[in-house]
């Protein structure tokens, strides 16, 4: 096994080659990051040896078209997280930085946790475009909530009434900006009022595009994971970024990658005894607001599950280890339903997903 390990840039990709068995390197190159570059690259690399895996850095604006590429052409790759390249330069004896030198440390990181433990990279078209309509979303929305801090201090220097009216999450709605609105075109022009005029029109601007967005990923869904809009707990948005950020859940071999990925498999933090598990900050952290939203919405209207957090606090644990506990079994469900082809998902049940363990069950 050759694990051929990257580290990618805009306009060069440089590659180490390392033997999986001795850990030695048997070569390195660097090549341009264009289609004639990363045709070179796939014919080196096959000249490699028959059995080899590529280990890319996961930074997707760099590397995701390399990946693409490479998947498409039937290689195997994997996606290797930057914090262990960087522990693994850490450890490191050899002094200094350079391309190649982080392309070695890529590799390193790959042998020291081993190929198995890295998710596949999978090439989902129809994830992708649901994963960049919800982040370009979110860049709306993170905006429009600028657009809205500077109209609110505008609004304390021309209305400290209005302004102390206003709710959190007021500028969201229509009623409260047709109210400024009206508001400001009362008050004399001044070059203050002018900008709050114009911000407010930025984000109504803003609002009608995020709710145009909304829409088209609901009807995106629907036609391709109906069964998580009806999953209770799992709104719009949720649905996106699971099916988004996990970009083909047949590339997790168990739930527990997919629950490791999204970093709510539980880590041991046990002492004497008391036996607790700790806050895993690792995997994505999209994927696993994704699933505390659902957690949470579902511990509130949910029977089952509010009796699961009820029966975890009586053991000891705090509300929000209890939600851990309770992420961890909505990770395995959600893996189910991503990995369930969408023909039979259009009539399923609860009760016909195959393997399912009875715990999850109880929490659909």
């Amino acid at each position: 096994m050759i694990v051929i390990a990257a580290d990618t840039h805009k306009s060069t990709h440089s590659f180490s080659a390392v033997d999986g068995q001795t850990g030695r390197v048997a070569e390195e190159r660097t090549f341009k990051a264009d289609a004639a570059g990363m045709l070179k690259t796939l014919r080196w690399g096959k000249g490699l040896g028959a059995e080899r895996v590529w280990a890319l850095e996961d930074c997707r604006h760099v590397s995701g078209r390399l990946e693409r590429f490479l998947v498409a052409s039937g290689e195997r790759v994997i996606r290797v997280a930057p914090k262990l390249m960087g522990r693994s330069r850490a450890a490191s004896r050899q002094a200094g930085k350079s391309d190649v030198i982080d392309a070695r440390a890529v590799a390193r990181a790959v042998l020291e946790h081993g190929v198995e433990s890295f998710a596949a990279a999978f090439l989902d078209e129809a994830a992708m475009e649901i994963r960049l309509l919800n982040d370009h979303r979110a860049d709306l929305v993170a905006e429009r909530t600028r657009m809205q801090s500077r109209l609110r201090w505008h609004l304390v220097e021309l209305d400290d009434a209005l302004e102390a009216r206003l709710p959190a999450g007021g500028l969201d709605r229509a009623v409260w900006l047709d109210r400024v609105d009206r508001r400001l075109r009362r008050l004399p022009q001044t070059a203050r009022c002018r900008v709050a005029r114009d911000e407010l029109r930025r984000i109504r601007e803003l609002t009608r595009s995020i709710q145009a967005l909304e829409g088209e990923l609901k009807t995106l869904i629907a036609t391709q994971r109906p069964e998580l809009l009806a999953w209770q707990g799992c709104g719009v948005i949720s649905a996106a970024t699971l099916i988004g950020r996990t970009a083909g859940a047949e590339r997790f071999a168990t739930d527990g990658h997919f629950a490791r990925q999204a970093g709510v498999a539980p880590i041991p933090a046990s002492s004497g005894r008391r036996d607790r598990q700790r806050l895993n900050r690792g995997g994505d952290r999209q994927l696993n607001a994704a699933l505390h939203r659902i957690a949470v919405a579902q511990g509130r209207c949910h029977p089952d599950a509010k009796a699961y957090l009820a029966r975890k606090q009586a053991e000891g644990k705090s509300r929000m280890e209890a939600l851990r506990c309770l992420k961890r079994h909505l990770a395995r469900h959600a893996w189910q339903l991503l990995r369930t082809p969408t023909d039979k998902a259009q009539t399923m049940t609860p009760n016909t997903i195959p393997n399912r363990p009875a715990a999850a069950l109880a929490l659909t």
